[in-house]
């Protein structure tokens, strides 16, 4: 009996290691049938989460045969991975929802130029890298959203009055670990110089309603429950709000309005959402073909349709939403020079207390 459970565990055994072998066989088979250095595809690693990103991907393949291998996470959790995967890094493209990763990105080594000037051209020169490692792909105004029940809009001017006392214990704001915030941060920075940035941000300290917490949606649906009169927002969470399926947040929406700071200096705040090319690419080429289109017109009036921001092409009309909310003055200071203060800025949070 001993000798044939033993026979019979070999045969199991043989019989095991054969299946293993097909099949292994099979899988890197299906592997290499898709994934050889002769098909074409693009490996994206994106910090954004967006359907409309997704199904402009799906056209993109559509309409070139190129097929975009997606991978999404929290952009530093991207830029840590690359930086992991070095020279053997499967990233073609870099994509993140906020320019000072970007530059991050860039410091460590982790992009490369890109080489075709006519995308370039495409975005103004203050929304891209001055030596063409990265540009941006869509644009936001970070914005003073006020509710319309409490806040007369002669009360609003600039970032800076919101640091003054008669905003006191009326201004919800999101936490400084966010990245818009950060470089909203490095913006006053930039533009007033440390020691008056250090006191702005105090200033807005003593005035927040209540800790930060939440995203941009959540400031301005505490506006509406009546905990605060006036938060810092980035826009398109305001159209987001507008036309969502829930009706309650349609309402909140209705019930505030989009004030653009500084339009009498410096101008309204403008962040991107960027893209770049892995330093480790081996399809620059088809990497420079995807950029292309993500700039190209059509697609750039769809991202403003479907999620809207606006479009960082000069050659795009801005949709109906966004043409609503009024033309601004932007603050045209290079979001390079923006974000070489982010490390100042990030100190100042941490003195001022802002959580």
């Amino acid at each position: 009996m001993l000798t044939f459970v033993v026979n019979l565990g070999t045969t199991m055994k043989k019989s095991i290691i054969s299946l293993i072998g097909y099949f292994g066989v099979f899988i890197i088979f299906l592997f290499f049938s898709g994934c050889t250095p002769h098909a074409e595809h693009v490996n994206v690693y994106s910090g954004r989460h967006y359907q409309a990103d997704e199904e402009l991907f799906r056209q993109f393949t559509a309409e070139t045969g190129i097929r975009v291998n997606l991978i999404k996470a929290d952009t530093d959790q991207l830029i840590n991975r690359m930086e992991l995967e070095g020279s053997s890094s499967p990233a073609d493209v870099l994509i993140t929802a906020d320019a000072g990763r970007l530059v991050i990105a860039k410091e460590k080594g982790l992009l490369q130029p890109i080489s075709d000037e006519t995308l370039l051209q495409l975005v103004p020169s203050w929304l891209r890298d001055a030596d063409n490692y990265w540009t941006g792909l869509t644009k936001r105004a970070r914005v003073i959203v006020y509710n319309k029940d409490r806040v007369d809009p002669s009360e609003l001017s600039t970032y800076e009055d919101l640091a003054t006392p008669s905003w006191r214990d009326r201004i919800l704001v999101r936490s400084s670990q966010n990245h818009y915030n950060q470089t909203l941060m490095a913006s006053i920075v930039a533009a007033l110089g440390a020691d008056a940035a250090e006191a702005w941000a105090q200033g807005v300290v003593n005035n927040m309603a209540r800790r930060p917490q939440g995203n941009d949606r959540d400031q301005v649906k505490a506006s509406a429950s009546g905990l605060g009169d006036a938060s810092i927002v980035n826009t398109y969470y305001m159209g987001l709000l507008l036309n969502s399926t829930n009706a309650e947040e349609r309402q909140v929406a209705r019930q505030h309005g989009i004030f653009f700071p500084n339009q009498g200096d410096r101008g309204t705040h403008i962040n991107i959402s960027g893209i770049g090319i892995a330093s480790s690419s081996q399809n620059k080429e088809l990497a420079e073909l995807l950029i292309g289109y993500l700039l190209s017109e059509p697609v750039q009036r769809q991202l403003s349709e479907q999620n809207y921001e606006y479009p960082v092409s000069t050659e795009t009309e801005w949709p109906k939403l966004l043409q609503s909310w009024g033309r601004f003055k932007e603050d045209t200071t290079s979001l390079a020079h923006i974000h070489a203060q982010l490390q100042e800025a990030m100190f100042i949070f941490n003195r001022v207390g802002w959580e």
